[in-house]
């Protein structure tokens, strides 16, 4: 705007216009920012340092522009710099130099500051409602299969049964502690820098409290110079968000390996699918894969947020304006991948018997014999090493556990009875009945308190 060059000789080079404009991406904040403009117009009004109808015409004003904008009707231009002032623009085009008493007792530090914590307190509530999206396909996948006993693992080897369910809801845990992180993300954003001005505050007698109850805020800014400057609240929602991901990245994962011909775990829905352009036969996990490829970008977006920051001083600078695209893509990252995802463990179908099958390979009870000599007076270190040649002796006869005669068993200790025929990979998953413990009954307890939490939004 032409007040904005006032003090130099001649306009801006025309590379320096493109490079120092952000319009292209900062126009997603547009309804932040003609919030905000409308509390502040209604802010100044009640202290009566604008008049009551020129609030109106302001208010009115910024109205008509939100509905060209939602229309598709407002004509962008990149020498606006910015959205802050692509909607002052137009708002003189509009009311006249009444626009011009909007901008009293404000900066556009305070106002990016401003609009950009409105943005991320949405965007945070809209992450929390996905996060609780996959918890409960999650805890409908888990009660759906909660008898099914499957094999643990333990660097990608078979290590103990575990109840599926067991195993799903460690996502849950994993999930709900992303949305304690957000959640005190939140906290720390609902906080208003509006009233701070540049970085001194201002001069005129205004009511920040005022301002905080029209646009919902918690809590008003303590220091100006840090308000204006903060984004604290922004990298701390890349890096709950890049946990989130990561927490995302190791289900798929687990998706990926448990579709493929070597595991057959689950099959995956045909939409969640994708075929090959050479090989008619292949069903790929694509969905699972970016999912877990897109975690990247967050990590990206957390190390671009903090190497910006780390060398900032007081108060505002350009640098800052960095952050936008930053948050933009983790969130249009984040938020797509939770959904997505939990449409596809919804229509995932898991195959129990091939479950069942691979508990039969690995000697996986070798844990519970083990145990089975320490209940009849053997030192756990001895149990230990008395199963460890116990397995490899079956293993260079091609043997399982089950297989070997009472008699192979005593070969190796006298405290072998008949009774080891008892010991099942049922009865494994039930001994483990101590808190969060695989066993029905702790699953079952489990599975009661995720659906508690998962019906609470506070």
């Amino acid at each position: 705007m032409s007040h904005i060059r006032s003090r130099f000789d001649k306009p801006p080079d025309e590379l320096v216009v493109k490079y120092t404009s952000s319009l292209h991406f900062d126009w997603r904040l547009y309804s932040y920012d003609i919030r905000g403009s409308i509390a502040h117009a209604r802010m100044l009004a009640k202290q009566s340092i604008i008049t009551t109808d020129e609030e109106h015409n302001i208010e009115q004003g910024l109205a008509e522009i939100a509905g060209e904008i939602e229309k598709g009707e407002f004509n962008f231009k990149p020498e606006q710099e910015d959205i802050h002032m692509a909607v002052e623009a137009r708002l003189f085009e509009i009311i006249g130099d009444v626009a011009g008493k909007l901008h009293t007792g404000r900066s556009r530090n305070d106002q990016v500051a401003l609009d950009f914590r409105l943005y991320i307190k949405e965007a945070i509530s809209e992450t929390l409602t996905g996060i609780r999206m996959i918890q409960t396909t999650l805890i409908k996948i888990a009660e759906d299969n909660k008898t099914v006993i499957m094999p643990g693992y333990t660097h990608l080897q078979l290590a103990q049964p575990v109840l599926l369910a067991h195993h799903l809801l460690a996502y849950f845990e994993m999930f709900e502690r992303d949305y304690g992180r957000f959640k005190d993300c939140y906290k720390r954003s609902d906080v208003l820098p509006l009233g701070s001005g540049s970085l001194a505050g201002v001069t005129f007698n205004t009511d920040r409290e005022f301002l905080a109850e029209e646009l919902g805020f918690s809590e008003v800014s303590r220091n100006s110079m840090d308000a204006v400057s903060d984004r604290d609240f922004a990298i701390e929602y890349i890096s709950a968000a890049g946990i989130c991901m990561m927490h995302l990245s190791r289900l798929a994962e687990e998706i990926i390996l448990w579709s493929s011909a070597e595991f057959k775990f689950i099959e995956l829905d045909d939409a969640y699918s994708t075929g090959s352009s050479l090989m008619p036969q292949k069903k790929n996990p694509d969905v699972a894969e970016l999912g877990r490829g897109k975690t990247g970008r967050i990590y990206g977006n957390l190390m671009a947020m903090l190497t910006t920051m780390k060398g900032l001083p007081l108060t505002y600078n350009r640098d800052l304006q960095e952050d936008k695209e930053r948050v933009f893509d983790t969130v249009d990252t984040l938020v797509p991948s939770l959904k997505v995802f939990a449409g596809m463990l919804d229509t995932l179908k898991f195959k129990p018997e091939n479950m069942k099958n691979a508990l039969d390979r690995g000697f996986i009870l070798a844990t519970d014999l083990a145990d089975y000599l320490v209940c009849r007076g053997e030192a756990f270190r001895n149990a230990h090493g008395i199963i460890a040649k116990l397995v490899n002796y079956a293993a260079k006869n091609n043997k399982t556990l089950d297989e070997l005669s009472l008699d192979e068993y005593r070969q190796f200790s006298p405290l072998f009875d008949t009774d080891i025929n008892n010991i099942t990979v049922e009865s494994s998953v039930a001994a483990r009945n101590v808190i969060g413990g695989t066993s029905p009954e702790q699953v079952y307890k489990s599975l009661k308190r995720a659906k508690e939490i998962a019906c609470n939004t506070q």
